[in-house]
């Protein structure tokens, strides 16, 4: 008899129901049940993050950023304290001492917001999203330079053609590179750096602080330019690629009071869902899901905008995608490599 079996018939008294949910609570099973919450938490989350690109570049037409990001932050907020009204913490998960880091790296995510988004509003939606996956790979570089990490042969070739995607992307051959797509390289390296800032902050900040002091920034921000730009004084003078940033404040049509709320509710609840994911399960195990964003922005861009990559836009992100996933798959097996090297005591 298994010594599961001996334990069932030393405790007689036991009903089918009982032992069912002892099964349930099994050691090997948890780990496997908290790596599937995490997974599915990855794909909903970036699913709703799906969403939120859309509905941006939906909107860029006929509003300011700043007003776009303010309304989305003012919903996201709301629900942001709606889970913490329920929640048995309360505001004690809000607490820190690490203000300054908070405040530097708000201003990281937010430049990488607006970037991103007058970039993604020039660009057809699939190959902004594609370009904004570079960033696992200039992680990669930043966790060399910045933390002095080991990468091998195999990591710096995952770059390369990482690299060489950006380049196919960009169309150098096809006459000026265009800005935009510029715009959106550098919110990925700024992205990135907000990922470093991350991983340094988790042991010590909620999951709910790292979003709550986000929204509080961009809160902040978008109020400061509002009031001196808020106006429209600067879009006559401004480049065409920062007329998004510049337009005035319109009060919002009752036709995209729909989109104004899901622009708001899939920011809070996907930044939530990211977050929690990343706590429950290892950023290796859960950081190659969010690459569904990329089929989601190809199904957005078709239905939405009518937009459908041509054979460059497919070989640029076939690419990036790759390396990019191949970049997080070696990242895996070094730190399982690590983690069993100091199990053993090597």
């Amino acid at each position: 008899m298994s010594q599961s079996g001996k334990t069932a018939a030393a405790r007689p008294g036991m009903t089918g129901a009982t032992r069912r949910k002892d099964r349930k609570v099994t050691p090997a099973a948890a780990p496997a049940r908290t790596a599937l919450t995490g997974i599915l938490l990855a794909v909903g989350g970036t699913i709703c993050f799906s969403v939120n690109d859309m509905a941006v570049t939906l909107l860029s037409g006929g509003y300011a950023l700043h007003q776009v990001i303010l309304i989305r932050t003012l919903i996201a907020g709301t629900v942001l304290a709606c889970v913490i009204a329920v929640s048995g913490t309360g505001l004690a998960q809000l607490r820190t001492r690490r203000w300054r880091a908070h405040l530097f790296r708000v201003c990281l995510i937010m430049v990488s917001n607006v970037t991103f988004f007058l970039g993604l509003a020039a660009l057809p939606l699939a190959e902004g999203i594609a370009l904004s996956f570079v960033a696992p790979l200039v992680i990669t570089v930043m966790s060399v330079v910045f933390l002095g990490e080991q990468v091998g042969p195999r990591r710096w070739a995952a770059v390369a053609v990482g690299l060489v995607g950006v380049l196919v992307m960009l169309r150098p051959g096809a006459g000026v590179i265009q800005p935009a797509a510029l715009l959106i390289l550098f919110a990925a390296c700024l992205y990135a750096g907000g990922h470093m800032m991350t991983r340094q902050m988790r042991d010590t900040e909620s999951a709910m602080a790292l979003n709550y002091f986000v929204l509080v920034g961009f809160l902040v921000i978008c109020c400061l330019v509002g009031l001196v730009a808020g106006n429209g004084r600067f879009e006559a003078d401004a480049p065409p690629i920062l007329a998004f940033l510049f337009r005035p404040w319109v009060w919002p049509a009752t036709a995209d009071l729909p989109v104004f709320l899901a622009l708001g509710l899939s920011i809070g609840v996907g930044g939530l869902m990211i977050a929690q994911a990343y706590r429950l399960c290892e950023a290796a195990l859960v950081a190659p899901f969010e690459y569904v964003a990329m089929p989601m922005a190809i199904f957005w861009g078709l239905l939405v905008f009518g937009q459908w990559p041509d054979r460059t836009a497919w070989f640029g992100i076939a690419l990036i995608v790759g390396a990019g996933l191949y970049a997080l798959w070696r990242e895996t097996v070094r730190q399982r490599t690590k983690d069993a090297g100091a199990g053993s005591g090597l």
